[in-house]
């Protein structure tokens, strides 16, 4: 399903916190997950999230809106991420930003989960998706407009898409160039709104997407599809979706990087007297030799039966971890034949419980 963040999470403060402590905590995270600062995977995705959250609740309406309907109130889909960049020079570059009246808005980047099973994971797969996005709205084609009518020039901004602002940070007082909220910084406004997607050029739907799944990922790791998000606002390029994923457990294989794991459950005569035994793997059944007098916890290591590499045709390998079983039932038989072997090895202990003196012998 498509989930967002919750914004007071994102930013790290209280759902009642000051208009300082969100300026605070906006500066800290902004500073921390800038593009141009950190180069690790994920974050400018971190950052659009960061730049959304202070965009709303540094506004004291939308913050508003926001406490009372989350994500899905009024206006919900619609955030703009192609401001963020004017948000982070407020705070840390002190100019303004010059020029008309902006073109078409990037539409949101969404973020889908998706649950792929052990084995879809090592090997790969291919998924189709159902993704609620928002579409174009056919009866304007986008354009926001009734059709047959036109746009007039925004009579707030005068036609800029701007509007001049002076404003007291932390660093000081400056004028800055915002966007005209009456146009959205388009310059132009609506004569008549389209009457089926409110003058947006958008409306909700969803679409159908395969996405290929490369072998050997893990939990946690996401698959960027570009131009897959929501389009954008009356025309405006779509944004990217983010596809995260999570791997189910497998009842036989633990995983650790590329390699896996098995516990191989051994019996008292197969321990000591050794085995030629079948065992599971990820390619099928394979056979194994146990040696005589395997001890607990020993570890035998099967090359190139793990799981592939990203990018590589290198693949990990399987470890398989002998797990000696004591016997707590033992048939008359059993239980003789194990008096007779303790006789041997020079215990006497008539009277212990089989349990006991097997533990015993066997280190358990």
């Amino acid at each position: 399903m498509v989930t967002k963040r919750d914004y007071y999470d994102i930013l790290g403060i209280d759902r009642s916190a000051s208009e300082v402590e969100i300026k605070r905590a906006f500066r800290t995270q902004a500073r921390k997950y800038h593009p141009d600062v950190n180069k690790d995977d994920g974050a400018d995705i971190r950052f659009k999230e960061i730049n959304e959250a202070y965009e709303v609740l540094s506004d004291s309406e939308k913050r508003q809106m926001y406490d009372r309907f989350g994500h899905n109130g009024p206006g919900a889909g619609f955030a703009d991420f192609g401001g963020f960049a004017d948000i982070f020079e407020s705070f840390f570059g002190g100019g303004t930003r010059r020029g008309g009246a902006r073109g078409p808005q990037r539409g949101s980047d969404l973020r889908y989960d998706l649950t792929i099973t052990f084995e879809e994971a090592v090997f790969g797969t291919e998924k189709e998706l159902d993704i609620p996005a928002l579409a174009i709205c056919e009866r304007c084609a986008g354009k926001g407009a009734e059709p047959g009518s036109g746009a007039r020039v925004c009579p707030r901004c005068q036609g800029s898409g701007e509007l001049r602002r002076v404003q007291q940070s932390v660093f000081g007082q400056f004028v800055t160039v915002v966007m005209c909220e009456a146009c959205a910084g388009e310059g132009q406004v609506m004569a008549a709104p389209c009457t089926e997607c409110h003058g947006q050029g958008r409306v909700r739907g969803s679409k159908k997407l395969e996405v290929r799944i490369p072998a050997g990922v893990d939990r946690g790791q996401q698959i960027r599809l570009a131009g897959e998000g929501e389009i954008g606002p009356k025309g405006g390029p779509p944004g990217d979706l983010y596809v995260v994923l999570d791997v189910t457990d497998h009842s036989l294989f633990t995983r650790q990087g590329y390699d896996i794991y098995y516990d191989l459950p051994l019996n008292v005569a197969q321990a000591t007297l050794g085995a030629e035994l079948e065992i599971p793997t990820l390619d099928g059944d394979e056979g194994l030799k146990v040696p005589p007098g395997t001890q607990h916890g020993k570890t035998f290591r099967i090359r190139g039966r793990g799981v592939p590499h990203l990018r590589s045709e290198a693949r990990g390998d399987m470890y398989v971890v002998a797990s000696v079983e004591i016997p707590s039932k033992l048939s008359p038989k059993q239980r003789e034949l194990f008096r007779e072997l303790a006789r041997e090895m020079g215990v006497e202990a008539p009277d212990e419980s089989l349990f006991d003196r097997a533990k015993g012998m066997f280190g358990a």
